[in-house]
């Protein structure tokens, strides 16, 4: 595994907690046959591709997400029309219906995620981009791949931070992503994520960091009450007002924290400008772009890149 692919301090001790009220077992697996029924109906479907309305993507991404007991609300700016980049930050799992529930956009998986239980079957059918994470040369072309999907009008949806976080914290956004969107001309539309429990407060029970195993994740927010999915879309960025990626990253950053400006000089100043290696047992969820929170570093060397990324 490469040492530069990102990495986040939490793990499943530290950082995840249950919820204080649970659901009785019999519910949690009423919930999880209908995440499962959800997830077939979607593999059979996705050989439709276009022919699939937007509208009906978006309300099966709903769906999902509240037949695992998650409530959805989603609030902000109307995504643009054309290419758009969308970028979030990264929480969970359910990270990824809650971006196709604002916009159907194409992922960009870690390779291995194509090999995962239904999952895989839903992501390569649905027109997921798969890079291998361990391939630094790969990430010129991934840049490039992205921003012909940009140019030709496609939406593509990105979790810069290339790593899970709890959700009490969050990781610097990596910069390269950004660069596709420079190239085609696309906007960037970012989209601040949280989960909150049944009194209000932050909850982390949905969280999927560090070693933490998929089917206890899924079996956590099941078992769960009262959680809620707040989906706030931020207005986006046009890449004309950035100079360079990193201008363009910042910004994209400083749109998806709580508190935008004092949350982004504390972080900024904790981590410095060189690439993040703390919580070395996190690596197998870094990523950039993720189906089911597998993600891909896009952003492990800047010099990588060629044309002055």
């Amino acid at each position: 595994m490469s040492g530069w692919l990102p990495s986040a301090p939490c793990t499943p001790g530290a950082c995840v907690r249950a919820t204080a009220r649970a659901t009785a077992v019999p519910r949690a697996v009423l919930r999880l046959t209908g995440v499962v029924a959800l997830l077939l109906a979607g593999i059979a479907l996705a050989p439709l591709g276009a022919r699939i309305p937007a509208r009906a993507v978006r309300a099966w991404c709903r769906w999902l997400v509240r037949a695992a007991g998650v409530r959805v609300r989603i609030t902000g700016t109307a995504a643009p029309r054309g290419g758009l980049l969308l970028v979030a930050n990264h929480i969970s799992w359910l990270d990824v219906p809650l971006l196709a529930a604002v916009r159907p956009a194409r992922m960009l998986a870690k390779r291995e995620i194509r090999h995962w239980p239904v999952a895989g079957a839903l992501a390569a059918r649905g027109g997921a981009l798969f890079i291998d994470r361990d391939r630094l040369r790969a990430l010129p072309a991934t840049v490039d791949r992205i921003a012909a999907v940009l140019r030709a009008g496609g939406t593509v949806a990105v979790f810069p931070e290339g790593s899970t976080w709890c959700g009490r914290a969050q990781g610097r956004f990596r910069r390269a992503v950004f660069q596709a969107a420079l190239d085609a001309g696309a906007c960037v539309q970012p989209v601040r994520l949280r989960y909150r429990s049944g009194d209000g407060g932050t909850a982390t029970a949905p969280a999927f960091v560090g070693e933490d195993a998929l089917l206890a994740s899924v079996w956590r927010v099941a078992v769960s009450r009262g959680l809620v999915a707040e989906v706030d879309v931020r207005p986006a960025l046009a890449p004309a007002a950035h100079p360079d990626r990193r201008a363009l990253a910042r910004a994209a950053q400083r749109a998806c924290a709580d508190a935008p400006e004092r949350w982004y000089a504390a972080h900024t100043a904790r981590v410095g400008e060189g690439p993040s290696r703390a919580g070395a047992g996190t690596a197998g969820r870094g990523g950039a772009v993720a189906v089911g929170a597998g993600a891909v570093s896009l952003e492990s060397a800047d010099v990588t890149v060629p044309r002055g990324r």
